[in-house]
């Protein structure tokens, strides 16, 4: 049986993501969805568009999609859910899991890493974070699980930005890109979103594009000093306070290097700083030229957990640059950079 493609839903309070669910489950795409909901005193997917409430914890909507309320553990629905779909009691394609508006996308991802019976029958397929752009300059401010949201995300929706200035929202998304630059951004008016936006993304597949926009913070850096070879400053801007004035801990980073990587140093500096700094790594993901391969090899990490691939081989001609994109909570990045260029061959 081919793996379930799972999508994560997250987002701070009031940012939409009941409206975008609403959207998906009601919207005539065909796939028949399951929708995992941790259902804390946020409003649950409204009854009208359900067939009936009953008091099983499972409920068949009117297109097709089902339904489901967390009343326990999150691996015992997803064991549950698998198990009714093997045996033929509920057909569905894919499932998304919608967490609360306050949850750390963190112990969810890791669900699918860590426990093998879940590995065995789903596939983690993105993480997807709602941003309400007229509050969340002061939700990013005031709350450390807003600013991880952020962190964790593949894809990140702004709603809402119709209550805000054109400035304000381009200030919001300038923000969001130093904390997080690998997620793509999109503005979404009342849960309007194609679903290619939501679905298929391959956030966690290694073997996916890695797409980090070497330029991403040419147009704020100061061009007074010199950087080092491998060395990018995000945070420069933050400390120059050109019109990034928030330093917000959770942050990114890029290493380059056009060396080859000692796969032995790199394996026991990358399983060090894990060891030390794994709860404050959000997301970590890298393409990289490893010495003894003419492959690339393609690794990424949540929190402690990491694992690599071997992806295709370097392209006659291409400039074998490893690139590695690191999210984290006040990760030290001076440590980060020095024991990357000690992996170096």
């Amino acid at each position: 049986m081919s793996l379930i493609p799972v999508t994560i839903l997250t987002g701070f309070l009031g940012s939409g993501k009941t409206t975008l669910l609403k959207r998906i489950l009601t919207e005539a795409h065909g796939q028949k969805i399951a929708v995992i909901e941790n259902e804390f005193g946020e409003e649950n997917i409204d009854n009208d568009i359900l067939v009936n409430d009953t008091q099983e914890n499972i409920i068949q909507m009117n297109n097709g999609c089902i339904c489901c309320s967390i009343r326990e553990d999150l691996r015992e629905t997803l064991q549950l859910l698998a198990a009714k779909k093997r045996k033929g009691l509920l057909a569905f394609d894919r499932v998304v899991i919608e967490t609360t508006g306050l949850a750390d996308p963190g112990p969810v991802a890791q669900t699918f890493f860590m426990d093998e019976e879940i590995a065995e029958q789903y596939l983690l397929d993105s993480i997807l974070t709602l941003v309400d752009a007229k509050h969340a300059q002061t939700q990013l401010d005031d709350r450390q699980e807003a600013r991880r949201q952020i962190g964790f995300a593949d894809q990140i929706f702004i709603s809402k930005t119709d209550l805000v200035a054109a400035d304000e929202v381009q200030a919001l998304m300038h923000r969001l890109t130093h904390m997080n630059p690998r997620a793509p951004q999109k503005t979404v008016h009342f849960g309007e979103v194609a679903i290619a936006d939501v679905f298929d993304l391959r956030g966690f597949n290694l073997n996916a594009k890695l797409d980090i926009d070497p330029d991403f913070l040419k147009a704020d850096e100061p061009h007074d000093h010199e950087h080092g070879e491998h060395c990018d400053h995000p945070s420069h801007a933050a400390e120059q306070g050109s019109h990034h004035h928030h330093d917000d801990d959770v942050k990114s980073f890029v290493f380059r290097s056009d060396k080859p990587f000692s796969p032995a140093k790199l394996e026991d500096f990358l399983g060090a700083v894990v060891n030390i700094y794994g709860p404050r790594m959000l997301r970590y993901k890298g393409v990289l030229n490893m010495e003894g391969t003419e492959r690339k090899v393609i690794f990424q990490g949540v929190h402690q957990l990491m694992g690599s691939d071997l992806g295709p081989e370097w392209a006659a001609g291409e400039v074998k640059t490893s690139k590695m994109v690191f999210i984290g909570i006040d990760l030290p990045k001076d440590i980060f950079i020095q024991g990357l260029e000690q992996c170096l061959v």
